[in-house]
């Protein structure tokens, strides 16, 4: 019976002292206060400032503005969070660091969830359905302002590189210039009417007889003016009619009697 009883009171005082332990170690966790992991949210701050102003109170531009500016603030740190949180897990893990730094990203963890939820109450009352996109919003300005950021500093890293490692000189490339090309200015062409003239129609030709040749009576063949269609002067006279506004030579005598 003795040899029952040891071994359960052996658990029993173990166990027991375990949980006075967990107890006190709890309590006196909850009681500490943890460095926090991100420094003050001085963005916070401003946009409280300005919801207190009452003589004159703040407009509505400048509390929007100064939403999204801690919005921005909010992005930054959840990226950094996301970022840092695997690499603690393995130092941890390993021994590396202590849990009081491990203690504190949990507790910006909780901070950081409230704060978004606060945040995009905040927007909705503005407009609603602004809680859904600020912080897409605040993302996109982030990025540009870091752009922004990184564009004026390219001088001064130039200066500090060529300070560093010599001003080097681009290497100048020998460009030859292409052979000049005279353009001969063309004249537009002016498109030509086509006028129509009236074909006249051929006479066929008539085989031409040896001048050598005679007719079996003896007689001269005939001249080549009569065979080519051709009329003298006074056969035209005679073959055209006279057109009816010219008076005849006998009416212009029989008017000169008259007059007589």
């Amino acid at each position: 019976m003795a040899s029952v009883l040891i071994p359960v009171l052996y658990v029993f005082i173990v166990f027991g002292s375990l949980l006075v332990f967990s107890y006190f170690y709890r309590r006196r966790n909850a009681h500490k206060v943890y460095e926090p992991y991100f420094p003050q949210h001085h963005e916070r701050d401003v946009y409280f400032s300005l919801m207190q102003m009452s003589d004159p109170p703040a407009p509505e531009s400048l509390l929007k503005a100064a939403l999204v500016r801690r919005a921005m603030t909010d992005v930054t740190r959840i990226i950094r969070l996301r970022e840092d949180k695997p690499a603690l897990q393995n130092l941890l893990q390993k021994g590396s660091i202590g849990d009081d730094l491990w203690n504190s990203l949990l507790a910006a963890e909780k901070e950081m969830e409230a704060e978004i939820l606060e945040v995009a109450a905040e927007a909705n009352a503005y407009v609603e359905g602004w809680g859904s996109v600020i912080f897409q919003t605040a993302t996109e300005m982030m990025h540009n302002e870091k752009m922004r950021a990184l564009v004026e500093q390219l001088p001064s890293i130039r200066a500090e590189a060529e300070l560093k490692y010599g001003k080097a000189a681009l290497p100048k490339l020998n460009v030859e210039p292409a052979p000049a090309v005279s353009v001969v200015p063309v004249a537009p062409a002016t498109p030509q009417l086509a006028t129509s003239v009236p074909s006249t129609p051929s006479t066929p030709a008539r085989p031409e007889t040896p001048s050598s040749a005679k007719s079996s009576n003896g007689l001269a063949p005939p001249s080549a003016g009569a065979e080519s269609g051709t009329f003298s002067d006074s056969d035209r006279s005679v073959s055209t009619p006279s057109s009816p506004r010219s008076p005849s030579k006998s009416s212009s005598s029989k008017k000169s009697k008259k007059r007589k």
